[in-house]
């Protein structure tokens, strides 16, 4: 990677109020004002946002100007002198405060926004106390944005802070603005919901109560609230966020500013997951299964089942036959505890990567960061493979595509299908996943070559020599070479595919001979945290997949739906079918889980319990508990100390997390055991495989809770999706439906064509209703038309 060396900035002399200031040459007087302090009033102005200067609420007077003068779009000049409080500028802010509240209408007390709202802490300063207008207010009609925004449009005050947002940073420009004068309207531009990923960002830079948040609506007030700092866990960036609480309930969530990590944004998916805590299948009381039927039990006599169960497979089979398998999103205290605990009993298998495929590269799932997260939005060439980032880190995807938008950033990929980007794409190669390391290795080719270096001297050296090159990869290695910021981003596809082991060999090559930086992209939130601490098997341990292909007599499965978090469904429903005991630590149950458990024990998830997540840039990340878990259920670290306390292991005698985190700090590293590479057989032009992509709101069993979330449009479309080619090779015509098949699981499903998936693949989405009894999410597959 070369280095970049960052030109000096001109700097220039100014006064606002009578003290002297200085300020980046070409920056603006509200900037300046804000480093000192000074308050300069404003609705439209955002940092984040492109300069519109179209609420004048900033005016200000400055010397020698004719007449006030916009803070936000009047450049600093050398020796100017601002005035924010002259008898000309408060003026100015007064004439404009009464035009703004002409057509609003007076209805602080029912409004969301009220006790929060910036129009009414302006208007407190600014307005006046009888208004002089006596004509008829406007009224505007709403508008239905979807299930996460609600509208009340007559406030709108035109500030255009969420059409600029839609625009610039959601990429998807959703919003404008129609009619002129008076008449002006906010909307969309053909009545359609906003369906952007990042869409409740715009209810926050709202500056009064025209956009509020739709499942909050009418339920609570601001100073009802309490703000619990936590950190979100849906992805492996860990977004900064409040939650606002009232009682015993989370009645919203916010950004927390943080801008090394989500700057002022939160995903949709972090914002509005909290709802699924409210799901009917919630467990709040410890249940045992006696003679196959549940029973409610004391916490005492689930506990003393859970010992005798998994104390009896080790007494019983062996410690061999016990496996722990452990949801990535668990806090790290809770991996630490949960491989202390099994490992104490003499196990090996423990492993948090269950959406996996391929364990054969020695850090199969673990983050890679050459670069800080936030430094993909300065980079000027970006190589996606395998990664839909914009769904499966959101944040990240708006940093993409700063760097596309703000540095012209050449952004290309390498995916299964043409993923919905917000940046334009400079080369893509879209290719069905069976084909993905011979295109993988055909770029990484391209890049010796053009680099003038020469290929390893290795097995990864003849993959690559074995793949001729062709334009599309001279393109795309002609753009990583040149590049003196390039960099290539291994994400959720790459790591779950059965090769995924030569797909990071072939990109850790390609980044070595580009001289670029390499991020691995870990779906899960805390797979870091997981790493770090050892939830991964050592010695003669099992992956999770080899701990379901050779099935053991006892299961440990902690916060895991086996139907929708594991790389199998069908594998792993045989495997815990098969075992004497499953123990299942989990705040939810669905009817695979009741159907496979033995003893449920009721967890409190994140957010109603303390702890730490560790994310992709390594940055660990301490929270607690926003609020107390409902009925029996209990933080996992303090189930983990009971059961260790019953089992009679050594270090569970603690009794908050302090000793905890002094003992992760003090553990070593774990050697992992690595897998032997899976064969698989060499694909066919008549070859089908499936793209078993885990939805942006299908990533947890909290998400997949969320009624807001789950009525988003992103779910509401399910259908097989073959492309047109494939499908017409197949003969499936006009059949209304499709019979899938894996293995010996099958089902049947309705479909479609659809050009953007590549040819002989068939995209079939994993974690949902419709797939949870087949087979691995990617891999072959076979349909055929259904009756």
């Amino acid at each position: 990677m070369a280095t970049v060396e960052k030109p000096q900035t001109e700097l220039v002399t100014l006064e606002i109020d009578g003290r002297e200031v200085q300020a980046p040459k070409g920056s603006m007087i509200i900037e300046a004002s804000d480093r000192l302090g000074i308050d300069i009033p404003r609705f439209c102005y955002h940092s984040k946002l492109s300069i519109a200067a179209n609420c004048r609420m900033c005016l200000v007077d400055v010397e020698k100007a004719p007449k006030p003068l916009p803070a936000c779009a009047t450049p600093v000049a050398e020796g100017m002198k601002v005035f924010t409080e002259s008898r000309r500028a408060v003026d100015a802010q007064r004439g404009v405060m009464e035009f703004l509240l002409i057509n609003h209408p007076l209805d602080c007390p029912i409004c969301d926004q009220g006790g929060e709202c910036e129009l009414q802490d302006l208007a407190m300063g600014y307005g006046r106390s009888v208004s002089r207008f006596t004509e008829r207010k406007r009224v505007v009609k709403d508008k239905n944005l979807g299930p996460l925004v609600a509208t009340d449009m007559t406030r709108c005050i035109h500030c255009t802070r969420c059409v600029r947002f839609l625009e610039e940073i959601a990429g998807t420009a959703e919003l404008g603005g129609i009619g002129r004068g008076e008449k002006t309207e906010i909307s969309t531009f053909v009545e359609r919901n906003i369906n952007s990923e990042l869409s409740g960002n715009i209810i926050d830079l709202c500056p009064v109560g025209a956009l509020t948040n739709k499942p909050f609506r009418f339920s609570a007030r601001p100073w009802e609230m309490r703000a619990r700092a936590s950190v979100a866990g849906h992805d492996c960036l860990g977004s900064n966020l409040f939650y606002h609480v009232r009682g015993k309930k989370i009645m919203r969530s916010v950004p927390r500013d943080n801008e090394a990590v989500n700057e002022c944004w939160l995903a949709d998916r972090d914002r509005y997951s909290h709802f699924g805590l409210e799901a009917e299948d919630r467990l709040t009381t410890p249940r045992i299964k006696v003679d196959g039927r549940w029973q409610e039990a004391s916490w005492d006599e689930a506990l003393a089942a859970a010992q005798r169960a998994l104390k009896g497979t080790v007494d019983t089979h062996g410690a061999a036959e016990l496996g722990a398998l452990i949801s990535p999103r668990a806090t790290t205290e809770e991996h630490f505890l949960v491989q202390k605990l099994v490992r104490a009993l003499g196990s090996d298998n423990i492993d948090h990567r269950l959406r996996l495929n391929d364990f054969s590269h020695p850090q199969a799932g673990r983050a890679h960061m050459d670069i800080a997260s936030r430094e993909l939005s300065d980079r000027d060439a970006i190589f996606l493979v395998g990664s839909n980032i914009r769904h499966d880190q959101p944040i990240l995807g708006h940093r993409v595509r700063t760097a596309w938008r703000k540095h012209g950033a050449k952004v290309m990929d390498l995916n299964p299908a043409h993923y919905d980007c917000h940046f334009d794409l400079s080369e893509r190669l879209i290719v069905p996943p069976q084909a993905m390391v011979a295109a993988l290795a055909r770029v990484a080719a391209a890049v010796f070559e053009k680099a003038g270096k020469a290929l390893p001297g290795d097995a990864l050296g003849a993959l690559i020599k074995a793949h001729a090159l062709d334009a599309d990869a001279r393109a795309i290695a002609e753009r990583l070479v040149a590049a003196e910021r390039g960099v290539l981003l291994l994400g959720n596809g790459a790591l779950s595919h059965p090769q995924a082991a030569s797909l990071r060999r072939l990109a850790e090559a390609i980044t070595q001979a580009a001289d670029c930086a390499l991020c691995v992209l870990p779906g899960a939130a805390n797979s870091q945290g997981a790493w770090r601490v050892g939830a991964v098997p050592s010695g003669a341990g099992l992956d999770a997949r080899a701990m379901l292909e050779r099935p053991r007599q006892g299961y440990l499965l902690w916060d895991v739906e086996p139907g929708f978090d594991l790389a199998d469904p069908a594998l792993a429903h045989k495997a815990l079918s098969s075992a004497s005991s499953v123990v299942a630590v989990t705040p939810f149950v669905d009817s695979q889980l009741a159907e496979l458990a033995d003893v449920l024990l009721p967890l409190a998830p994140v957010p109603e319990t303390d702890g730490s997540y560790i994310n992709l840039d390594s940055l660990t990340q301490n929270f607690d508990a926003a609020l107390k878990a409902p009925g029996q259920a209990r933080p996992g670290w303090k189930i983990l100390r009971r059961l260790g306390e019953m089992l009679e292991l050594d270090g569970f005698d603690f009794v908050d997390l302090a000793p905890v985190r002094e003992a992760i700090e003090a553990a070593g590293a774990i050697e992992v055991a690595a897998a032997e590479p899976a064969e698989l057989e060499a694909p066919t032009d008549e070859t089908l495989w499936r793209i078993g992509d885990v939805g942006i709101y299908s990533t947890d069993s909290l998400v997949r809770r969320s009624k807001p979330l789950q009525a988003s449009e992103h779910v509401s479309d399910l259908r097989v999706r073959l492309h047109p080619a494939t499908a017409e090779r197949l003969g499936l015509g006009e059949a209304p439906s499709l019979r899938v098949r894996q293995g010996e699981a099958e089902v049947s499903l309705e479909w479609t064509t659809d050009e953007r998936i590549a040819p002989n693949a068939v995209w079939l989405p994993a974690a949902t209703c419709a797939a949870n009894t087949l087979g691995p999410s990617m891999g072959p597959i076979t349909v055929e038309a259904g009756q």
